[in-house]
């Protein structure tokens, strides 16, 4: 079934310490258009994260939002700068005899309060284990997501049958009426030599030969054909698990040029308001596709 470009997923859980949260959101787009917000510091993970999403998306603007709290995970080295600190403290000696002969002692907490003397940092972490953890849980945001575009998707694949019903009927009825034209013109051609003839003896080879050619010149065996051809391809789409929505948006763009080459071959007016409303239902179409992926 096919599914729609727009939807909303989100997973939370908790690996290795670390409570992960990941969000996906997406709207249509022509191509496949992934960008990934995350903390800086995982950044290494990007690349495996869009890698996850070129897997369950062909197409459409996905934002994936990510956030860790990875507090509990978090292990802290406080290393000391003595070189610094010494530095500091000799500074603090010469300051101390500039004031008086006092003595002075300089202490740990002093040098303590000073920039860069203490300096704290994480432990190294597992990148792999880190980028296969967002991984896990932008997996199950990503079901839930293609889970809601796959509900979407059944609600226009059934609307857009419907439209196709519609599309199939008017074909129908201009079957129907195409031949009644060629015995109308017929008719009214017979009336119209009789009246300028004046006689109620006409040449009914000459009647033939015209009503022949009007009947060439409008007739739309083949246009209907392939009307009835592309409907067929495309309710197949429909039930494909395969996206399909750029070739469902040509095959309606080609329904809408037989459309247009009935109506500009036929000059009857019941054709005509069918035409208008063949027209009508592959705009429609036209727009709900734009939704398919």
């Amino acid at each position: 079934m096919i599914k729609s470009m727009t939807g909303y997923g989100r997973a939370r859980r908790e690996l290795h310490k670390r409570d992960i949260t990941v969000e996906v959101r997406s709207v249509n787009n022509r191509y496949l258009d992934c960008a990934v917000r995350m903390p800086r510091m995982y950044a290494f993970a990007e690349d495996a994260v869009k890698q996850c999403v070129q897997k369950a998306v062909s197409r459409g603007k996905v934002d994936v939002f990510i956030s860790v709290d990875a507090s509990a995970a978090d292990v802290a080295k406080v290393a000391v700068n003595r070189e610094l600190a010494a530095q500091y403290a000799a500074a603090l000696k010469e300051l101390s005899e500039v004031c008086g002969p006092t003595a002075y002692r300089v202490t740990p907490d002093q040098l303590a309060r000073f920039p860069d003397v203490l300096t704290v940092t994480k432990a190294d972490e597992d990148l792999e284990t880190v980028s296969a953890d967002l991984c896990t849980v932008l997996e199950e945001a990503l079901a839930s997501f293609n889970a809601m575009r796959a509900t979407e998707g059944a609600r226009l694949a059934e609307d857009i049958g419907n439209r196709l019903d519609n599309i199939l009927t008017g074909t129908g009825q201009v079957e129907a009426r195409s031949p009644e034209t060629v015995a109308e013109y017929r008719r009214k051609l017979t009336a119209r030599m009789q009246e300028v003839l004046q006689s109620a003896t006409v040449d009914e080879q000459r009647i033939l030969t015209e009503a022949a050619v009007y009947a060439d010149k409008v007739a739309v065996d083949e246009e209907t054909v392939r009307l009835r051809s592309h409907v067929s391809q495309l309710r197949n789409m429909l039930t494909s698990d395969e996206p399909m929505g750029r070739k469902m948006d040509f095959l309606i763009q080609e329904v809408n040029r037989e459309s247009n080459t009935i109506g500009s071959k036929c000059s009857d007016v019941e054709i005509a308001q069918v035409v208008v409303n063949l027209k009508a239902e592959v705009e429609k179409m036209r727009e709900q596709v734009q939704n398919v992926e």
